[in-house]
Formats: structure tokens, C-alpha cells, sequence
């Protein structure tokens, strides 16, 4: 009888605290809770916002922003996780108010407006600002986190993210969980998959990683760069004696390009090219933003520092907006977002100073890629056609260099009875293009881009036929 009392008791003390470090993780997801953003409509989703400590010893605390999907019956329904690149850009900016996230800003960041083809519609959202020194993510200890950075770190970081914010929502823990993002994203994101594989198969904690997905990526430089050239050319935006001139004189496949003689072939390929967006080639600019400035500024202390280049926005001018509604008083409060008021500097869409003293970065992703097809993992790449800066062409030279059998041959797909782009099926890997997309596809193609996603996390064909 003892024995009974004392199993009794033991598991009472037991299911007591479980219970009570359920409430505690409950009350902290509770504190995260966005009620409503200055100027939001009423939606029909819950909004979470806050920092998730990465490195305790360093004090490096990562921003994110959560969205539920507005239609989770079930309570099924996958978890995806978006970076922007850079490296040095806010995913808050680029990703969650410009692009797939629920809201678009109102010009002069007045408020916000719904975005109808958002993908929490679909899956569960989570915009990360990454790495510390982007957006609201920051190194309370270390400056030196805040102002350079590289490829390991940040992917080291991204994952204890992933591991403090399931234990702060775990209710996620088991769904299907997805890796997506655009632009050096297509080193982040493939990093962090590796590292969720690795630390898989030796943690108790395992991750529900299915597979990823990036848009107009960096994946290896000698064939980003000459992709880039090729783009330029077959484009009609440089001469053929320029780009004769580039393709002899310039180096891509060391990585050190820019002999003064090739710098000289890239002052004549900006003079001719003119001042375009080069993110979107068929769209204006924006003629007074401050993003076009520093586009100019970067572009100018290095060359090839357009295709790494920080993105122009569109409206051609989201970017100012963003820029206002994102250091609004009210809208920092509201987002749980810089709360120590520590942070010495605004809120910006890209940190200049950290891209520039980005340390780490490997030239080529493409072993990587070999090792994730191994997996098994559902991997697509994506390509909006009239980007520039990691432009189509880049994008499919890298792909054909992994040596991947074909399965499906290229051939269109379809959205709403007009072509969406083109699709050729790998064994492992799906690539497809967005007809008329630019860098960020969803700002010009949104329904194709959505429709992207709903094939992606089925695990089905893009409609190859009109509907």
C-alpha cells in the first residue's frame, strides 16, 4: 500500500510539473502575442513578435516575427521558416511586409493593408532578421557580432533559434517544417538544413526538417558571375564589346574577379546599363530613395558588389516605407522589438556595415546540395526571369553543374490559364522560373508565387497545363 501511495505521489509531482513548465512556456509564447500592429486591419490569425536568445555568453538575441495560418483546421498544417539575404537584410522588411507576409505598408508608413496571396494562408510563418546586427537582432555584449559576421555563425545561431522557439511554442514540435528564403538566403538556408541533419542524429531534440526552398539564390560564384555577364548581354543591357571585354579580362573562378582591368570593363558595363533597377529590370525606380542611394554607394567601392548587392525595393519605393513604419515608436512597442532600448542606431532594411565585413563565405554550395539530395529532402530552387543580380541564367548553370539526371524535362506550368514560368524536374531537386518575377518574385507575380508554394509543400507538379 505504501508503494501505491508512493507511485501516487511521484506521479502526481510529476504530471505537476510538466503542467506547470507547459504554463510557463504557454505565459512566455503569451508575452510574444502581437494584439495589433499600428494601423492593422483585423485579420483572422494570432501575431507573435520577440527575441530569442542564440548565445547567452555573447548576448546575441535573434528578432523574429510569427504568423499562424489562418486556415489550420486540423491543426497540421507545416511550418516555414523565411530568411532574406544580403547578407544583411531584414527579413522583417523584405519578407514579411513586401513580400509572402500577411501585410503590405501603406505609402509613408501609415499603416498596413492585407496581402491577400500572403503564405500564412497556407503554413504556419516565421520571418527571422538575421544574422545579429540586422534589423532588430542584436549583440547586447558584442559589438563586433552587431558589425560583421559570416556564413557558420549565423547558421550556427539559426539553429538554436529554431531550438528556443519550439520550446517557447511547443506545440510545433512534430509538424512538418520547411527552410525557404531568396538571394544569399541560398547560403543560409542550405546551411541550416545541414546543421538541423547533423544535429538530428545526435540530439533528442529532432527537428521535422522535410525540405527547403530558395528564390534567385547564390549558390556557386563562378557560375553566378559568368550567369551574370551571360543575363546582361542576352538582355541587350551592355554591349557586345563590353561584355567580350568582361568574359576576357575577368576572373570569376578564383573569386578575385576584378583586375584593373576588368574594374574598367564594369565601369563601362554600369555606364551602359544605365540607372535601372537592377532587381527587376522592367520596372522603374525609385529616383529620390534612400535605398537607390546606397545601391549607388555600395555598387561604386566594389564592382561586383551589385550581384551581392543590398535589393532595391519596389513600388517602386517600399523600402522608404518600410524604413518609416519599422522605426515608428508605436510599432516597435507594439512588436516587442527593441524593449531594452539598447539598440544605438535606427532600424534600417539592410546593414551596409555588416555586409561589408561579412567574413565567411564559401564560394560554392554545390557539395552541399549533393549532400542534402542524398537525404532526401524536398529541395526546389526558383527563379523570377527578370532579375539581374542572381539572375535565371546564373541560377540554371549552377544547377546543371551538380550533374542531377533529368526526370521531367523543362516544359511551362501554369497559373490561371497564362503561363507561370517553366519547370525541369532533377532526381532531387525541382527548378522552376517565374515568368516576369524580379528578385523578389511575389512583389510582381504574388498568385504565382503562392501558387509556387502550394506545389512545393504538396509535393506535386506545378499545373503543366491552363486551368
Amino acid at each position: 500500500m505504501s508503494k501505491l501511495i508512493q507511485f501516487l505521489v511521484v506521479y502526481f509531482l510529476l504530471v505537476g510539473y510538466l503542467l506547470g513548465d507547459a504554463q510557463s512556456q504557454a505565459a512566455t509564447a503569451d508575452l510574444d502575442r502581437v494584439l495589433a500592429l499600428p494601423g492593422q486591419p483585423p485579420v483572422g490569425f494570432k501575431l507573435y513578435a520577440g527575441n530569442v536568445t542564440v548565445n547567452a555568453e555573447q548576448g546575441r538575441d535573434l528578432f523574429y516575427v510569427f504568423a499562424q495560418c489562418s486556415n489550420d483546421v486540423s491543426g497540421t498544417k507545416p511550418l516555414v521558416l523565411w530568411f532574406n539575404g544580403g547578407p544583411g537584410c531584414s527579413s522583417i522588411a523584405s519578407g514579411f511586409s513586401q513580400e509572402n507576409g500577411p501585410f503590405r505598408i501603406l505609402p509613408g508608413g501609415a499603416g498596413l493593408t492585407v496581402n491577400e496571396y500572403a503564405w500564412n494562408t497556407e503554413v504556419n510563418m516565421i520571418w527571422l532578421e538575421s544574422p545579429t546586427g540586422v534589423g532588430f537582432s542584436y549583440s547586447r555584449l558584442n559589438m563586433a557580432d552587431n558589425t560583421g559576421g559570416g556564413d557558420a555563425r549565423t547558421a550556427e545561431d539559426a539553429y538554436n533559434f529554431l531550438v528556443g522557439w519550439l520550446d517557447r511554442f511547443p506545440q510545433y514540435h512534430g509538424r512538418d517544417f520547411y527552410i525557404t528564403g531568396e538571394s544569399y538566403a541560398g547560403h543560409y538556408v542550405p546551411q541550416l538544413a545541414k546543421k538541423i541533419l547533423e544535429r538530428n542524429a545526435v540530439s533528442p531534440l529532432k527537428i521535422n526538417l522535410k525540405g527547403y526552398m530558395v528564390g534567385n539564390p547564390d549558390i556557386d560564384n563562378y557560375w553566378d558571375y559568368t550567369g551574370d555577364i551571360d543575363y546582361y548581354h542576352s538582355h541587350a543591357m551592355i554591349s557586345t564589346e563590353t561584355y567580350q571585354g568582361l568574359k576576357k579580362n575577368c576572373n570569376f573562378l578564383e573569386g578575385d574577379c576584378c583586375s584593373l582591368l576588368c574594374n574598367d570593363f564594369f565601369t563601362k558595363m554600369y555606364s551602359e546599363m544605365g540607372n535601372i533597377d537592377p532587381y527587376s529590370i522592367y520596372t522603374d525606380v525609385c529616383v529620390h530613395s534612400n535605398a537607390n542611394k546606397m545601391q549607388s554607394m555600395w555598387t561604386r567601392k566594389n564592382p561586383m558588389m551589385l550581384r551581392r548587392g543590398m535589393r532595391a525595393g519596389y513600388d517602386p519605393c517600399s523600402e522608404d516605407k518600410a524604413e518609416i513604419y519599422f522605426n515608428r515608436p508605436d510599432v516597435q512597442h507594439a512588436l516587442h522589438a527593441n524593449t531594452s532600448g539598447v539598440i544605438p542606431y535606427a532600424w534600417t532594411q539592410c546593414s551596409e556595415i555588416l555586409h561589408n565585413n561579412w567574413t565567411d563565405a564559401p564560394l560554392s554550395m554545390i557539395s552541399i546540395y549533393h549532400e542534402l539530395i542524398a537525404s532526401g529532402l524536398k529541395i526546389w530552387v526558383y527563379s523570377g526571369d527578370a532579375d539581374s543580380v542572381v539572375p535565371v541564367t546564373s541560377t540554371r548553370y549552377s544547377i546543371e553543374a551538380m550533374n542531377l539526371p533529368i526526370v521531367k524535362p523543362w516544359h511551362p506550368w501554369y497559373d490561371h490559364q497564362q503561363v507561370g514560368g517553366r519547370v525541369v524536374v532533377y532526381n532531387g531537386l525541382t527548378f522552376v522560373t517565374i515568368r516576369g518575377a524580379g528578385h523578389q518574385v511575389p512583389l510582381l507575380q504574388p498568385g504565382r508565387f503562392l501558387q509556387l508554394l502550394k506545389s512545393f509543400i504538396a509535393g506535386e507538379n506545378l499545373p503543366g497545363s491552363p486551368s
